[in-house]
């Protein structure tokens, strides 16, 4: 059996390779593990949440309808950190392929977390579709605007925890070139560096990457991780590092920066407006694949 569903979650079993495996929360529809070959390819932090009482620090959250806290939109400025789809538990619709094992959950106001309905009064549909591949993962979404008058505002984020063995080894490379917001500096500047390495706090968002730069997080002059997006045009990366882990109740061990960094695709630097009845589709894939460097075009 490829797919396995519980009453908390949803695991795929790629049926080539059984230690080829996803698991999604449906609290949050937060894919918190996936594993090739046996080995883990996320992070998650070991004091997560996983009873649905709040959202996965880890894994593959879901940022909709805002990114952050909004201050100025008088419905999204309500609503807490990163929206509602990760606070939310989602239904799931089933099983749409066999190979690769592919499976679809759905969230609309009907089933959202209530309490944040009502501060954002909205009428929108999700359907989030994961692919589990022999050498992949692909998590794509699609949103549409079921409201017959009103236009729909928001932003979407795949907030991608991605493991490694020790972020001071660990860079991130193909965004040289590419227009960095630093929100600790509070500073908008062009990056020149061939790779970003970490040292500290780690905490910025690409704008406008174009869709054939495909990110790569290298240890040791190899690739670990390489992302391809499709239609989102941001990219969040982050590191908490000391001070900020310690800060956070849920972030364990507090020295779990050490093996983390977040690079979130995402569309993020400004807003998407859906007319009535018109949907979006969006998506990104993490697989392996050789060092590739891409200079500024």
């Amino acid at each position: 059996m490829t797919v396995k569903e519980t009453d908390q979650e949803v695991i795929l079993t790629h049926p080539k390779d059984a230690n080829t495996t996803v698991t999604i929360l449906k609290y949050g529809a937060t894919v918190y593990s996936w594993k090739m070959a046996n080995k883990e390819q996320l992070w998650v932090s070991t004091a997560a949440k996983l009873d649905g009482s709040k959202p996965v620090r880890g894994g593959i959250p879901l940022v909709f309808p805002v990114f952050g806290k909004n201050a100025t939109d008088e419905h999204l400025s309500k609503l807490p950190q990163h929206g509602l789809a990760r606070n939310s538990t989602w239904e799931f619709l089933g099983q749409v392929k066999n190979d690769p094992p592919t499976v679809q959950f759905g969230l609309g106001p009907e089933n959202a977390n209530p309490e944040l309905t009502k501060l954002w009064p909205m009428d929108f549909s999700l359907i989030l579709t994961v692919e589990l591949g022999i050498d992949h993962l692909k998590t794509a979404i699609e949103v549409q605007n079921t409201s017959n008058s009103n236009e729909l505002k928001f932003n979407w984020l795949f907030h991608t925890y991605l493991r490694t063995e020790d972020i001071e080894d660990t860079m991130v490379t193909n965004l040289t070139g590419m227009t960095a917001y630093d929100q600790l500096l509070a500073e908008t500047y062009v990056e020149r560096h061939p790779a970003l390495t970490f040292s500290e706090e780690f905490d910025r968002i690409y704008k406008k990457v174009p869709e054939n730069r495909n990110i790569q997080v290298v240890r040791h002059g190899q690739p670990i991780h390489t992302l391809k997006r499709e239609n989102l045009p941001d990219t969040v990366v982050w590191n908490p590092w000391i001070k900020k882990s310690a800060g956070m109740a849920d972030f364990e061990p507090k020295s779990g920066f050490k093996n983390m960094v977040c690079v979130e695709p995402g569309h993020v630097n400004d807003f998407i407006i859906l007319p009535p009845g018109e949907k979006w589709n969006a998506s990104q894939t993490l697989y392996k694949d050789d060092l590739k460097f891409q200079a500024i075009m």
